[in-house]
């Protein structure tokens, strides 16, 4: 099956009903399906042909999402953007993939006139929100026809192409199937199933885990509710408000949601799935966090190769507090789903028995097809057959996995990627500054905090605030080091390269886990 043909299935059984709710804008399933249709007309006419890459830029958004569905309607190979980033990156992810075409929000049009620029492969753009734009969606979509569009595409063509990195934090495309994304259907449907259509609140950003999951849940006639941003008290309002029974959230919002004064006034009685994933929590604010919001919370594991769920732990699983044997599950992120094989390996690709900790692999359909036009990131990943997640950890003797630490350097605040050495080198860039390391630690809000530790030249000058400063300015906000340090030198090997890990070490010193 087409990726979109999961969600004409809900189309299907569920016509009337609604699909898109944000803000002012309510669409049902039928008038979302029209609509789609018209869009993958028009971009089939502006050029696009099956698996072309094609991207949206917009915070969560009713009229953004039915571009989504468009390009998958017309065969297009969808790529996520993250509204964060800053638009160098963004342009950066759009030219190394090749992108044609970009759907973009209003709040975004200098980023997208930027990219027009920068992005030579980019062929159309249109935005999704603002009469007058040239051309708005509305105009764009006068030229088109209503005809039902077919494009047929294979369980190993392209679905989506997803950005992520590696330890340089230069972006590879993570070329995503038909076959993929209806692997992770199949592990979602058979870990939570539904008894009626749900309803679904996007409160993270739709380019990430909180859309990923949208798609199992359309094919069940999912009301999908948009929200602008994780606002712990929108959040919660809404929730009562429409009667959420599914969402997901990265931990950091979950923590920011029971710190709120005003948690305990809301009716959280319809969820039943609360998902939380993107990076560790507390076991003591899961405790919390069951007492309040009830028996719902589940927890998958995954990344972008190998999406959203390689291993889930359940609701029913969650239920061993007070037990002191089990207890230590809410720590673990669970066994392997139906569809997914995964275990734990030494660097000389030897599976390890339970209780010895390794890299964790995983194999199956549900492993992306590759990196775009990077083979050897590819082989690189793909050793001894299984997909290599980066991730240490071991499994239990009763085959629940326990994430502990991360091979490379890569820091996972409130969820997103950040990597290292690019925020080093803008720091090195600095007149003032003669070395530094970026490491994350821990943070009750955002799992893992920035922090980057600077020694200065010898006759450097530079505050705290100006090296802030200096690279928000270059990196933008979300990857701006939440502290600096100034030490007057940084530890060593005896060939002099920098020991990040004894510097990570200081930090995360007396703790269970070290992400």
């Amino acid at each position: 099956m087409r990726l979109i043909d999961f969600f004409d299935r809900g189309a299907a059984l569920y016509p009337d009903r609604a699909c898109l709710v944000g803000g002012a804008v309510s669409l049902t399933f039928a008038e979302v399906q029209r609509r789609t249709h018209r869009i993958a007309n028009r971009l089939i006419s502006a050029g696009i042909g099956p698996q072309m890459g094609a991207a949206v830029l917009s915070p969560n958004d009713a009229d953004a999402f039915s571009c989504i569905l468009g390009i998958l309607r017309a065969g297009g190979a969808w790529m996520p953007l993250n509204a964060r980033n800053a638009v160098d990156d963004n342009a950066a992810i759009l030219a190394d993939n090749d992108c044609r075409f970009l759907f973009y929000h209003s709040s975004f049009a200098a980023a997208a006139e930027e990219m027009r620029k920068k992005v030579p492969t980019l062929i159309g753009l249109v935005c999704v929100d603002r009469a007058g734009a040239d051309p708005d969606l509305a105009s764009w979509l006068a030229e088109a026809n209503d005809d039902p569009c077919y494009v047929p595409s294979g369980p190993h063509d392209l679905a989506s192409i997803w950005p992520s990195g590696g330890t340089t934090g230069r972006s590879k495309g993570v070329m995503l199937t038909n076959l993929n994304f209806a692997t992770m259907i199949a592990n979602f449907i058979t870990s939570m199933p539904i008894r009626k259509p749900p309803v679904h609140l996007i409160a993270a950003p739709m380019t990430h885990a909180a859309g990923c999951i949208s798609f199992p849940l359309l094919a069940q006639g999912a009301t999908t509710v948009l929200i602008p941003s994780a606002d712990a008290l929108l959040v919660m309002e809404s929730i009562q408000r429409h009667k959420v029974t599914t969402l997901f959230l990265p931990p950091t919002v979950i923590y920011m949601m029971l710190g709120h004064p005003r948690v305990r006034e809301f009716d959280y009685s319809s969820l039943t799935h609360f998902v939380y994933a993107a990076a560790p929590m507390s076991a003591e604010k899961l405790k919390e966090a069951m007492e309040i919001f009830g028996p719902v919370m589940a927890q998958t594991f995954g990344q972008a190769e190998a999406p959203m769920l390689c291993t889930f732990l359940s609701p029913e699983e969650h239920n061993v507090v007070g037990d002191p044997k089990l207890e230590k599950r809410l720590m673990s992120c669970g066994r392997s789903t139906v569809f997914a094989q995964v275990e734990v390996m030494d660097d000389d690709g030897n599976i390890l028995p339970p209780n010895e900790k390794g890299e964790i692999v995983v194999r199956g359909n549900l492993v992306m097809k590759g990196y775009y036009k990077n083979p050897k990131a590819t082989e690189e990943a793909s050793r001894f057959g299984w997909h290599h997640t980066g991730d240490v950890g071991f499994k239990d003797e009763d085959g629940y996995f326990y994430i502990v630490d991360r091979k490379r350097d890569m820091i996972i605040s409130g969820g997103f990627n950040i990597y290292p050495s690019e925020i080093e080198q803008v720091i090195w860039a600095h007149p003032a500054v003669q070395d530094c390391a970026v490491v994350g630690v821990p943070d009750d809000k955002w799992g893992e905090a920035v922090k980057a530790i600077v020694q200065l030249k010898t006759e450097g000058a530079a505050t705290v605030e100006e090296l802030s400063a200096f690279c928000r300015e270059r990196v933008g906000g979300m990857k701006t080091p939440k502290s600096f340090e100034i030490w007057d030198s940084l530890p060593r090997s005896p060939v002099g390269k920098v020991l990040k890990r004894t510097i990570r070490d200081r930090f995360w010193a007396g703790r269970v886990r070290n992400v």
